[in-house]
């Protein structure tokens, strides 16, 4: 009989790497069940997240269809920062303050539209803080520009849930008040919804940054773009210079320097891209690096950016990204808000840009 001759054996590749499938194409709803499956978030939170997209979703088509349905123009009234409100604004806010009420997970809801901050009476014990700016960039409706809505998620301060039954008005809204004025260190998830030619939902819950598209033709937020990570340098700066002639001379000298190639020294000017909406311009600066900056300026010392509802989430999410977020001489993130529509300077994008700028404004 012939021997049976055994077939060779099958040697491992040395350089063989096992990877992960790629979760693009994942909806949303799937990716979040997931993150809950690896103790990421909890259901509660999950639950939130999920009505944040609804929100987004409602304000998206209104957006897209506002030339034609009168919701163009001024609302007539203005906002506790002074500022004129848009009809949008106002229908905005409350889709987003309708749809975290119904969650049954909120306790306290804070927007960049109200005088102060809202316990949900019908979940006063949610466990969750919600705060946002539900149509940034308003002003760019009326000639369809970019749009956005931004949020941060913290987690209730259980000793001051207000007790219904016991406080008055007043003591409730102290109690608000300290729910919401947390440091951004303290943020479980941000996001912002930027309404362009497409609609992209972009989030993190403090393990990377994921950026999911709106398919039209299924209603659902699709995976897009998986851990998302801003380049360490480029060269594109997005600031408003017509408020050049007040700013202080250190960020003088730093524009100045971007125009004759900043750290680089190569002689090559920066790239000026300023669309006038926060989401818009932050969002190209995450894909494409450089540097986003709204600054204080003579007129107004801190900006016009809230440290609550605009500053912190974005750095929120800068940093997950690998970038920063800082008002030019610190890290937003570990500012504790002294009111809830505190401003600061703000500046944001690649790592090696805010830190240069950070050296012109920290020797000034």
């Amino acid at each position: 009989k012939k021997k049976t001759k055994n077939p060779p054996a099958v040697k491992p590749r040395r350089n063989a790497v096992v990877t992960s499938a790629s979760a693009i194409g994942t909806n949303l709803t799937t990716w979040l069940l997931r993150q809950e499956m690896e103790r990421k978030i909890d259901g509660e939170l999950a639950v939130v997240l999920s009505s944040v997209s609804i929100a987004c979703k409602r304000i998206a088509s209104l957006v897209q269809k506002a030339g034609i349905s009168g919701m163009t123009g001024a609302a007539g009234a203005v906002n506790v920062q002074g500022e004129d409100q848009k009809k949008l604004d106002v229908v905005s806010n409350d889709i987003f303050c309708e749809v975290l009420r119904t969650s049954g997970r909120t306790g306290v809801i804070a927007s960049e539209e109200e005088d102060t901050p809202v316990a949900v009476e019908e979940t006063y014990n949610g466990n969750y803080v919600v705060v946002f700016d539900p149509l940034d960039g308003s002003s760019n409706i009326d000639a369809a520009v970019s749009t956005g809505s931004i949020f941060g998620i913290y987690s209730s301060d259980q000793s001051c849930v207000p007790d219904w039954g016991a406080d008055d008005e007043g003591v409730v809204q102290e109690k608000c008040i300290t729910n919401v004025c947390q440091p951004g260190n303290n943020l479980l998830a941000a996001g912002y919804c930027m309404y362009s030619s497409s609609t992209i939902l972009v989030l993190t819950v403090g393990h990377g940054v994921y950026g999911f598209t709106l398919d039209p033709s299924i209603g659902e937020f699709v995976m897009s773009h998986e851990d998302v990570k801003v380049p360490e340098k480029g060269k594109i700066y997005s600031f408003n210079e017509g408020n050049y002639v007040n700013w202080e001379p250190g960020l003088k000298e730093y524009m100045d320097a971007l125009k004759k190639g900043g750290h680089t020294e190569d002689g090559k000017p920066y790239s000026a891209r300023y669309i006038g909406s926060l989401v818009g311009d932050f969002h190209r600066t995450m894909l494409y690096g450089g540097i986003y900056g709204y600054p204080g300026d003579a007129k107004n010392a801190n900006g016009k950016l809230r440290l609550l509802y605009e500053c912190a989430p974005m750095s929120f999410i800068a940093e997950q990204a690998g970038g920063m977020g800082s008002t030019g001489r610190g890290r937003v993130l570990d500012i504790r808000p002294e009111e809830v529509h505190q401003r600061v300077p703000f500046y944001t994008g690649s790592r090696e840009e805010v830190q240069y700028l950070e050296s012109f404004l920290q020797e000034a």
